[in-house]
């Protein structure tokens, strides 16, 4: 059986509309992201404990514009449904991140951090059987070629 043909979409319909939603969210954040990364984090006046927080990020000199390019390019994968594997697995750091960054920080966000974290988990559910190689044993092709052909011992 062909590779491809292993490889199945769980629940596709949810998988596509969830997967073009996260695409345009991860667009547009990464986007805004880069922005703070060149212009720096807005801050209100007076300062909160959560832009205090994002300045101290920023004078650590975090990479916020790449964290915001590697989101666009993710998103812009996630477009195509032959990168979207990737796209996700691209953005499964950042949606962690996140998750334990309005869970313990900016708990206003929590409207947007959850969703976001949820997304991905989905989308990881649903491509699964693409990332299910990287979880299998060695196969018995990969270990004749490891030791050296059919006829070594």
């Amino acid at each position: 059986m062909l590779q491809s043909q292993q490889r199945n979409l769980r629940l596709p319909r949810l998988a596509f509309v969830t997967r073009v939603l996260f695409a345009f969210f991860l667009l547009s954040t990464g986007i805004m992201t880069m922005g703070f990364g060149i212009n720096g984090y807005p801050i209100s006046d007076p300062p909160d404990e959560l832009d205090q927080f994002m300045l101290a990020l920023e004078n650590t000199g975090y990479l916020i514009f790449w964290v915001g390019f590697l989101k666009t390019i993710a998103g812009a994968l996630m477009f195509h449904p032959r990168t979207a594997p990737l796209a996700i697995l691209m953005a499964l750091p950042y949606a962690f991140n996140i998750l334990l960054y309005v869970i313990f920080f900016a708990h206003k966000y929590l409207v947007i951090g959850l969703p976001d974290f949820a997304a991905c988990a989905l989308l990881i559910y649903c491509y699964f059987d693409w990332y299910r190689p990287i979880f299998a044993g060695p196969t018995a092709l990969s270990i004749q070629k490891s030791s050296g052909g059919e006829h070594a011992l």
